[in-house]
This record gives structure tokens, sequence and C-alpha cells, in this order.
């Protein structure tokens, strides 16, 4: 078994975490940077990560999250945040943050720029957050796969009231909204049930249809 299986056996959706233990900064830097590196549609990457270790921010957090005791017990916070909107500004900013690291364009990338131009703007704004949102996810995803390997426990809840937690973090002002809460903090020796259970998923051939 590779090292990532390995450690991807070892993780699981940690429902206590011991508070006097702190997750090493240079872990917490490599798992974010794992989502930044995330691949997204178009390279937009439309969306951010909010990094909360301020006691009493993520305490009022708690208080939108259903008191769940992972978001104080744990030593960070990542709060994935989707942009509201695509507009003009935000898919330029990207395109010239392109030209400007690769040095230079070409016609058919700058057709490209157009054609997002026309369309991703001119969509609801509903369906652009929805469609920004799962792009968030992609980074959740690399995300739990890097704290794993950290061997961080990472609990990713939707379990939330994301316009209240939107206003505790001024999200709004930003033109960004909130799409899931991780936790990062290393597991309590007790007192979860979940800890010591066999880990359950599907057999590859229930989870995986080959076509030839």
């Amino acid at each position: 078994m590779s090292e990532l299986i390995s450690k991807l056996q070892w993780r699981y959706a940690c429902k206590k975490m011991n508070p006097s233990k702190a997750v090493p900064q240079e872990k917490v830097d490599r798992i974010v940077e794992a989502a930044r590196l995330a691949p997204t549609s178009s390279g937009l990457q439309p969306f951010e990560i909010i990094l909360v270790t301020n006691p009493a921010v993520r305490e009022q957090i708690k208080s939108k999250a259903h008191g769940q005791a992972q978001i104080t017990d744990g030593s960070h916070l990542l709060v994935f945040a989707a942009w509201d909107h695509y507009t003009a500004d935000r898919i330029n900013m990207m395109f010239d943050l392109t030209n400007a690291q690769r040095g230079g364009s070409n016609e058919g990338w700058e057709n490209y720029r157009q054609m997002l131009l026309k369309n991703y703007p001119a969509r609801d704004a509903h369906v652009n957050y929805e469609h920004a949102a799962r792009q968030a996810y992609i980074g959740l995803g690399a995300a739990l796969i890097a704290a794993a390997f950290e061997e961080v426990d990472a609990t990713p809840m939707e379990g939330f009231d994301p316009p209240a937690v939107d206003e505790i973090l001024g999200l709004s002002a930003r033109g960004l909204k909130s799409v899931v809460l991780v936790p990062l903090g290393y597991r309590a020796d007790e007192g979860d049930w979940l800890l010591n259970l066999k880990k359950v998923r599907r057999p590859t051939a229930q989870f995986v249809t080959l076509v030839k």
C-alpha cells in the first residue's frame, strides 16, 4: 500500500479534538498550499480561504455551527469562501495575472478570455456562485488529502449558517460567501465515538465502472 493510501486509510472525520495540541504552522501552510494549487475551471480560482486562529472569532463561528466543538478545540479553522459572482474585473484579474506570470499571451488565449467575459458575468449571480462553490470543493478535497498526508485531523463541515459566518468574517463586503468549514487539529485520545470504528467504503467493484 502506498504511503498516501495508508494516510487516507488513517484519516476520518474527527469528532473530538485535543485542544491542548496545536498544529504546527508549517503543516497548516502546506495544507493551504495544496488547496491553492488545486485545479479550477478555466483556471479562475474563484474561491479564497479564510484562516481563523483567533479564539473569540472561532467561538462566534461555533455558535453558528450547532456548537461543533472541533471549531474551537482545533487550533486552526479554514473557511472556504466562494466568489458571489463572476465579474469582468475578476476574470480579467486572473487572465492578466496568468499573462504576467507566463510572460505574454496569444490570440487563442485572449479569444478565450473574451468568451468568458461575454458569457459568465451575464449569467444569474446564484448560478455563478454555485459554480464557484463547486470549484471550492475541489480545493477542499486537495486540503483534506494534504491534511491526511501531514497526519493532521481535518473535519469538513457544512452544518453551519453561512450568512451568519459571512457577517462574522465580513465576507459580503469582499464579494464572498462561505461554503464549508474545516477545523484542523489532532484527535483526542478518548471521547470520540468514531475514533476506533472501521472505515467503511463500498468495494471497488461497486464503486468503479470500467468502460472498455
